[in-house]
């Protein structure tokens, strides 16, 4: 007997409806794609049981004449492409004709439609493929599906269904992305009675993020946008403050379809290189508009992948946007007192300021060794992101060149003249011809003092800003370190340091002994367990030297598999940290200002590991606090 078989149609049309329907959420987004292609601009999706048992999706859109229902539930009708040549450039959601074959082979389907100009409706009912029943009825135009009993006829498939709650979540989840995807369409989903969300369909971006992601996260948004001559892009990233333990906050879009893209992924993430916290991930909501001929969107069923023509310009797109938004952002970040804190500081307050008198002088500074090679940052100017050259990957690794920074020292504010002119005076800040950073004039803020021998008081106008000194320092001495694109200059060592150190932790240095030799360190192998560091980076203090050396070995061993680009960081981080002045120290009155100085002016606003390194209390919440305003 032959071993080969002809499956039937029926059988070949399950198989083919398991490639687009994984799960009752495959059918919402199908349906919604469908009423978007129809031109709706009213959606609401219905589920009870996760999606199980029933499935309700209506519009407003442009509805069907009775000759197109009865065809649409065949395998590759579809009315979005009319030969191959329309596959060369894809400019609507389906086109397959695949979706509601799928769906109907696998359920029950009941669809209600009516094209605007007709008199009357048509109502279809199809089961397992084959329509049971089709017949004139009374109807408003668009759409109305309702898929019940998912399958019903495929046990192997149902087995595997997660809980309904599961399912219904997954639901929510894709109804959200593909709402998310078409501000100007007004979406809402109901799960078993309870409205889960709604858009107002107003075709702006900012109030349909607000009303789908919530007030809370939307508030930690940042606006984004980039131009070019063939692809632009809009949307928000999130504060690197809030950043996420996952991507799930992550929405890409690309000519309104939504879309899964690691391309994007790290465009987005490459813009935050040592800003946000190891481990956390930034939010986005990411819109790309470009030519339909760039993209191919028939990749896999799902139509979640897609392939870009050019894959480094989109890369750039994303890239420059989201960098140009976190350059924009403030300075400092607003906080709330919890209860107990409040209590606390209104039990101290005799106790809670530390005057600028009370400061050690420089002489009696146990930093006075480290202030040697301290030095103010300069302005960061941020030029508008440009869409059309490519970086290289130096720039890439150097996000902050990338974006074509200029140094300017014609905007650093002066602290020394005790009597001011009235220019001087004037509060109005200035502003770098052709730039949008302002800069800051002594009487923008002033210097308090410094509490617990760790947070330096600033009051700016109503503000009271507390600076943390070690994570602002150790900001400005990596990206001094980062900017100066050549080696980083190597202080010799009067009396070398010898380390012991393992076997495997000595073939890491040798292994990357030019990097570590670029980068300021002159180490030489001492016998079979120990190292001899001959000289560290400048600023560095010699204590710190073998502690620095073990924590470089650890992150150069977990991080083999990493790029050079990334290596160098680690490195600067460890350097930056061990050289910056340390929590507990009396630090200067004249570091304390360069410090606040280069926070005020938004030169310095996280840490190279991501912690914001100055928070702000308004007097508005600490008369609150003390009772002098209800």
């Amino acid at each position: 007997m032959p071993e080969i078989n002809i499956l039937s149609p029926h059988v070949a049309d399950l198989i083919a409806a398991g490639e687009v329907v994984e799960r009752p959420a495959s059918v919402i987004k199908e349906l919604i794609e469908n009423s978007f292609d129809a031109g709706a601009k009213n959606i609401t999706i219905e589920l009870k049981n996760g999606g199980m048992t029933y499935i309700r999706v209506t519009d407003d859109g442009c509805g069907m004449l009775p000759e197109d229902a009865g065809v649409c539930f065949l395998r590759h009708a579809t009315s979005k492409l009319k030969n191959e040549r329309s596959l060369e450039a894809i400019g609507t959601m389906g086109f397959r004709g695949e979706a509601l074959a799928a769906i109907s082979s696998v359920s029950r389907i009941e669809m209600i439609t009516r094209r605007k100009g007709s008199v009357e409706g048509t109502r279809v009912l199809v089961e397992a493929g084959e329509i049971a029943e089709m017949s004139p009825c009374g109807c408003p135009v668009g759409t109305t599906i309702i898929v019940r009993d998912l399958f019903h006829n495929t046990p192997a498939r149902l087995k595997f269904m997660k809980s309904d709650r599961a399912e219904g979540s997954a639901c929510t989840a894709f109804a959200l992305r593909c709402a998310l995807g078409r501000p100007e369409v007004s979406v809402r989903l109901i799960r078993d009675g309870k409205e889960e969300f709604f858009s107002p369909g107003d075709g702006k971006i900012s109030s349909c993020a607000y009303s789908l992601l919530g007030r809370e996260q939307a508030l930690d948004l940042l606006e984004m946008s980039a131009q070019g001559e063939d692809v632009s892009v809009a949307g928000y990233v999130g504060s690197p403050k809030a950043g996420h333990g996952n991507r799930a906050k992550q929405f890409f879009f690309v000519n309104g379809r939504c879309i899964k893209s690691a391309l994007l992924q790290a465009a987005v993430e490459q813009a935050y290189r040592n800003t946000l916290l190891t481990g956390r991930y930034p939010a986005a909501v990411c819109y790309l508009t470009l030519s339909p001929a760039s993209v191919d969107v028939n990749v896999h069923p799902a139509k979640t992948e897609v392939k870009f023509r050019d894959e480094r310009r989109i890369f750039d797109a994303v890239y420059y946007a989201a960098l140009s938004a976190l350059t924009g952002e403030k300075p400092s970040a607003e906080i709330k007192l919890s209860h107990t804190t409040a209590k606390a500081l209104s039990a101290s307050k005799k106790d809670f300021f530390k005057s600028t008198s009370s400061c050690e002088s420089p002489g009696k500074s146990p930093s006075t060794e480290k202030s040697a090679g301290f030095s103010s940052a300069h302005t960061i100017i941020a030029e508008k992101p440009k869409i059309g050259s490519s970086p290289t990957a130096e720039h890439i690794s150097k996000p902050q060149e990338a974006c074509q920074l200029r140094l300017c020292d014609s905007v650093r504010p002066s602290y020394s003249p005790p009597a001011r002119s009235e220019k001087e005076t004037d509060k109005s800040p200035r502003i770098e011809p052709g730039s949008e950073v302002a800069s800051v004039t002594p009487a923008d803020f002033r210097l308090v003092g410094e509490t617990m021998k760790t947070y330096i008081l600033v009051e700016q106008g109503d503000n009271l800003i507390l600076i943390d000194k070690h994570a602002a320092h150790e900001r400005m001495i990596f990206d001094r370190l980062k900017s100066q694109g050549h080696e980083i200059m190597s202080q010799t060592l009067l009396s070398p340091v010898t380390t012991k150190l393992s076997t495997a932790d000595i073939e890491i240095i040798e292994r990357n002994g030019k990097l570590l030799s670029r980068l300021g360190f002159e180490i030489d192998p001492y016998g079979d367990d120990s190292v001899i560091l001959r000289g560290v980076p400048a600023d560095t203090d010699v204590s710190d030297a073998p502690a620095m050396i073990e924590e470089i070995c650890d992150k150069l061993g977990r991080g083999s598999r990493v790029s050079e680009a990334d290596s160098v960081d680690e490195i600067l981080h460890t350097v930056a940290c061990k050289a910056a002045i340390k929590a507990g120290w009396s630090t200067a009155q004249a570091e304390l200002m360069k410090i606040a100085e280069a926070v005020i002016r938004g030169e310095v606003k996280y840490c190279p590991h991501g912690r914001p390194v100055s928070v702000t209390l308004t007097k508005k919440h600490l008369d609150k606090e003390f009772s002098r305003i209800v």
